[in-house]
């Protein structure tokens, strides 16, 4: 259990919540794990197993504070969004800066900063660790690109000029993404931007994270209040979940593409975990998507410390800390929206 942004995450699968006068209680079996005045809390993230007393639920229905259900695994089950409206103004609010070109970039610049910062790190890190086997020039090259279009950004008139920044980056990026592979490189090798469907073994890995990244985005933005379809960066993908399209973003290169290449340069994966089709199509097979789903939820398992918050969080608890902290942005607690900058 962690309070972060006035907000409850309980990640334990075996606790139970209930009230106990003004407080909240947080049990494991018969063990008092926690206690929490009500009163402090905007939100709570509940992802156990074991429920919630419906003494808490009136009391947090009541106080408008909102309650949010996950499976262990962050899939948004259920909500409680109290009697006040808040969700509703929020929506509201999100809903006129989507409308509005002008608002919309300013919070869509965020979302494209973070990843370029972030896959920058990724390039000048592998330059860095492993000179001698890697083309340390090209990779230098590349970071020094990546960091003036990121410093370039604030300058960008409109959303044409955003999005040629947005391109121009990832055309760098992808274009020295080989480089970071370090094993395997007879079936491990970037030959395009990551197609649908993908095209080699790398690209089904992406493929298939980039929806799981995709879905985790999607269950935050709804745990925090917000609709996933009202894209601000998305602002044309009309049906799709754009806004969670916006806040994925920013955990493409640092969550995704990291966890990628590192179970590849561990031997995590290899030619026998794929199927390729008569298309010439290529996806993870059973055995494929087993290998990179026991990455993905140890990923979710590891710490850091959030650059914005300064505080020790696990990579799982991300989309929903960004999804609060956009929250509060669109609720006009704070100036800016805080986009996620790995360092």
């Amino acid at each position: 259990m962690q309070k972060l942004l006035n907000s409850l995450f309980v990640m334990a699968p075996e606790s139970y919540l209930s009230l106990d006068g003004e407080n909240v209680i947080a049990s494991i079996g018969e063990k008092v794990a926690g206690c929490f005045p009500l009163y402090s809390f905007e939100s709570i993230l509940y992802f156990g197993q074991k429920g919630v007393s419906p003494s808490l639920m009136g009391a947090c229905a009541a106080r408008g504070i909102n309650l949010s259900f996950f499976s262990p695994s962050g899939e948004f089950l259920a909500g409680i969004q109290g009697k006040s409206g808040a969700n509703r103004a929020l929506r509201e609010n999100l809903y006129k800066i989507s409308s509005d070109e002008a608002a919309s970039l300013t919070v869509a610049k965020g979302f494209v900063s973070s990843k370029i910062y972030n896959t920058r790190w990724i390039v000048e890190r592998t330059a860095r660790e492993y000179p001698e086997r890697v083309d340390a020039v090209k990779l230098k090259i590349a970071g020094a690109f990546l960091k003036r279009t990121y410093q370039m950004l604030p300058e960008a008139k409109n959303f044409d000029a955003l999005r040629k920044m947005e391109a121009e980056a990832d055309s760098c990026y992808y274009g020295v993404l080989d480089e970071v592979i370090l094993q395997n490189k007879k079936d491990f090798f970037f030959s395009a931007l990551p197609s649908d469907p993908p095209k080699d073994p790398l690209g089904a890995v992406l493929s298939f994270l980039y929806a799981l990244m995709l879905q985790e985005c999607t269950h935050a933005l709804e745990g925090a209040g917000l609709d996933p379809d009202a894209g601000l960066l998305h602002r044309d993908r009309c049906g799709d979940v754009s806004l969670a399209m916006d806040l994925m973003e920013e955990f493409r290169g640092v969550i995704c593409d990291r966890l990628a290449i590192s179970t590849i340069n561990i031997k995590g994966l290899n030619a026998e975990h794929f199927e390729r089709q008569e298309d010439g199509s290529v996806f993870l097979n059973k055995n494929g998507r087993k290998a990179i789903l026991n990455a993905w939820q140890a990923k979710k398992k590891e710490t850091l410390r959030h650059p914005y918050l300064q505080e020790k969080i696990t990579w799982g608890m991300l989309p929903n800390i960004q999804a609060l902290l956009l929250a509060r942005y669109i609720r006009g607690e704070i100036d800016a929206y805080p986009p996620f900058l790995w360092k």
